[in-house]
């Protein structure tokens, strides 16, 4: 491989910048992006999380209104 002498090594010197700052910069955006795609896996199972826990929550609510019920018909079965 020959180089012809009109080329300035300056010009050389400048791809060879450019090239290695792209390469930093790609693997930084690498790296933003697997971060991001690690929030965005946590953030899906506190979703999931939420979710399970409002059903948990209506079925508690479910239990206490018919516990208030039976509560309710008891105390009113005791009196005359």
């Amino acid at each position: 491989m020959m180089l012809d002498k009109r080329i300035p090594l300056a010009l050389i010197a400048m791809i060879l910048a450019q090239t290695v700052g792209a390469l930093l910069w790609a693997g930084a955006a690498a790296e933003r992006i697997s971060h991001a795609e690690a929030e965005a896996s946590r953030v899906q199972e506190l979703a999931e999380r939420a979710v399970r826990l409002e059903a948990q929550g209506a079925s508690m609510r479910e239990t206490l209104i018919r516990i208030e019920a039976k509560l309710d018909h008891l105390s009113g079965a005791g009196t005359p």
